[in-house]
């Protein structure tokens, strides 16, 4: 059974910074590939970042510059780094695995206002 613990999500100031963190279990991390997805009411889900099981890492252009993902596969945690944070930035955000199956968590909100 796989599993996903996300945390770091709140409401922060535009300008801020949040650092999202996931948790993965039920999968061999090492061999998957990573990524966070979002969704903002209304619009439809966009995957914003990913990173590889190499370390490769790929942004939409809303985010680049300001978000980085990374991974610990010692600790089987995949992260967000979320700087500059805008109003536009404000959705649920969706951890995410892809390999021999693709898998999501529940999501964690993030909200950008002042």
């Amino acid at each position: 059974q796989v599993q996903f613990v996300e945390s770091g999500g709140g409401l922060v100031q535009p300008g801020g910074s949040l650092r999202l963190s996931c948790v993965v279990s039920g999968i061999i991390f090492r061999t998957y590939a990573m990524g966070w997805y979002r969704q903002a009411p209304g619009k439809q889900r966009e995957l914003v970042a990913t990173i590889s099981s190499g370390g490769n890492t790929n942004y939409i252009e809303p985010v680049k510059g300001r978000f980085t993902i990374s991974r610990d596969n010692a600790k089987n945690t995949v992260f967000l780094q979320m700087n500059s944070l805008k109003p536009e930035d404000t959705a649920v955000y969706y951890c995410a695995a892809f390999g021999r199956a693709n898998y999501w968590g529940q999501g964690t909100q993030v909200t950008v206002s002042s």
